[in-house]
């Protein structure tokens, strides 16, 4: 998730960036919220000078004001909707959220009325909730992955994630900023830049990187501008933006979460998944968008493994007995903060009755990074222009060679800081029935999983890994683009297993996160595990929208 990483396991959307070419991808131009292109424009305003009153304020808390009469489904719209004019617009001005939905508060009425009737639709009945904005939705807002060549494009269907929040009686809130074409455009972007929303900022330290390219949910979810948003990893694309802004993130079992009418970036590793300040909420919405989907074929995967209610699993002593390894082989030795963070976490987590297993190195971690950066670059190409193919004529752009045309003719706007490196290496991959693209997935599927991951759990009897999720937020540079230390998303988003993101410590005021991956379908032990730690630390605090890190904390 980070340029110039320390670490060879670190390979992502925004750092494929070590054999010429990777990760990013949004530009820094005014988008329609009038948003400044200039570096000048980084300097904060004050912070919201008013206590908000739903801050911190959790799912199930917010189920049992409805429920009471205390809140209503407009009322919470309308605070949530307020919070994002004073954090997001002005104040702060955080960038992270790209546009409201106009039909808001009509559908937060609806749901009221349904309630009165005597009708709930479930847990999310009436719950603002945030979607990254390559997530489709079948309205008002705009889809556009962060770039101007989308600008305007409403497509005819919800994504899958988008209807069963619908139908589950969520608000679709709005769309949120992320890094342009999901960190997949460039190799010298600064995540969280887009040609729609300029830079967003992270509510921590307002001159640190939220990370990509869930830069918007995770800045929005963290400052309290919804009950908790959706992201979308293809690898750290989640877990990064959580570590960044304090947040749980879940990045599920691919085929747990439909991606249907998600802007791609490759089938083999995309999905969904929730971004919260609690692991409960994070469970909640996890449960609210999982689901089988006729259109989504690997979601077959899913029947016989998926739970039905993944907040069941919220064990306070789920840690108790539980056989955690340590992966110290690439993964520790990145950052010096994260891993002083996570071995006091370690520590604490051995006192709650885990049994540490260290090391538990993953013998293959570092090896795929070539062939990984090879399989996304196919894939993107196949996916993106079936995708665009597919919005017919409700875009102007139906294809991959259209869109770098695009962005060459609107340089000004779309280029004023980085190019389309990654869009050319693209464009110039053949079909998906090319030997070399066959020889690298296998060789990322055998690697990752079956000599990789699962080589190591049955070898330790493991029922989980545990690592630094990255190192602490780095600065924003326009000027060289994206930097910083490495992670653990790369090994459990090649194999397309389950990782899950826990706020952990700080340093200087800045969040550092720990990551609890494992097998496919694990997100129940995941769970598990992760609330237990979070119960017994709760490092989560909300933000404080610092102009700059505190550095009179303790680093």
């Amino acid at each position: 998730m980070t340029r110039r990483v320390r670490s060879a396991t670190k390979i992502d959307r925004r750092t494929l960036f070590r054999y010429g070419v990777a990760g990013a991808g949004a530009v820094a131009v005014a988008g329609p919220m009038a948003r400044s292109a200039s570096a000048a424009s980084l300097s904060p305003e004050a912070a919201p000078d008013q206590p908000f009153e739903l801050e911190e304020v959790s799912i199930a808390e917010l189920r049992k004001r409805l429920e009471s009469g205390q809140e209503t489904a407009r009322s919470l719209t309308e605070k949530y909707t307020a919070r994002i004019e004073a954090a997001d617009r002005r104040g702060p001005t955080l960038r992270a959220v790209l546009e409201i939905n106009p039909d808001a508060l009509a559908i937060a009425e609806t749901l009221d009325q349904e309630r009165k009737a005597g009708k709930t639709r479930g847990p999310m009945h009436g719950i603002p909730i945030l979607l990254k904005d390559n997530i489709s939705t079948a309205d008002r807002m705009t889809t556009s992955a962060g770039s101007l060549a989308l600008e305007g494009c409403t497509p005819a269907a919800d994504a899958f994630v988008a209807r069963r929040l619908r139908d589950g009686g969520a608000v679709l809130l709005g769309k949120t900023n992320l890094s342009e074409w999901a960190n997949f455009r460039s190799t010298h972007s600064s995540s969280g830049w887009s040609g729609r929303g300029g830079q967003c900022r992270n509510p921590y330290a307002l001159d640190r990187n939220p990370s990509g390219s869930s830069s918007g949910s995770g800045a929005a979810a963290a400052a309290n501008c919804c009950a908790a948003a959706v992201g979308t990893e293809t690898d750290g694309s989640i877990v990064s933006p959580s570590n960044n802004c304090a947040l749980v993130g879940i990045k599920p079992t691919l085929g747990l979460v439909s991606r249907s009418g998600i802007i791609p970036i490759a089938h083999s590793q995309d999905t969904a998944g929730p971004m919260a300040r609690t692991v409960a909420d994070a469970a909640i919405l996890l449960t609210a968008i999982a689901g089988a989907d006729p259109a989504d074929e690997v979601t077959k995967g899913s029947a016989g493994k998926a739970k039905p209610d993944y907040a069941a699993f919220l064990d306070p002593k789920g840690l108790q007995g539980a056989r955690l390894g340590v992966p110290r082989k690439g993964l520790f030795g990145q950052s010096p903060h994260a891993d002083r963070i996570v071995e006091a976490a370690l520590a604490e987590m051995k006192r709650l009755g885990a049994i540490i297993v260290d090391p538990a190195d993953i013998a293959t971690a570092g090896e795929t990074e070539k062939s990984e950066f090879e399989v996304l670059l196919y894939e993107f190409k196949a996916d993106l222009n079936a995708y665009l193919a597919g919005l017919g004529p409700r875009a102007k752009y139906h294809s991959l060679s259209e869109l770098i045309d695009f962005n060459q003719k609107n340089r000004d706007r779309e280029m004023p800081y980085f190019a389309q490196e990654i869009f050319e290496k693209a464009q110039a991959k053949g079909p998906l029935t090319e030997k070399a693209y066959l020889d690298a997935l296998a060789k990322d599927l055998r690697l990752s999983r079956k000599e990789g991951i699962d080589k190591t759990m049955d070898k330790h009897k493991l029922d989980a890994l545990v690592a630094p999720t990255s190192g602490p937020p780095s600065l924003i540079d326009l000027v060289n683009g994206d930097y910083g230390f490495g992670g653990s998303s790369s090994l459990p988003a090649i194999a397309g297993y389950p990782h899950v993101t826990v706020p952990a410590g700080w340093v200087w005021g800045l969040p550092v996160g720990v990551s609890f991956f494992g097998r496919a379908w694990s997100e129940p032990t995941l769970i598990r595990i992760a609330f237990a730690f979070e119960q017994a630390t709760r490092h989560r605090q909300p933000p404080r929208f610092l102009p700059t890190a505190d550095l009179t904390l303790e680093g």
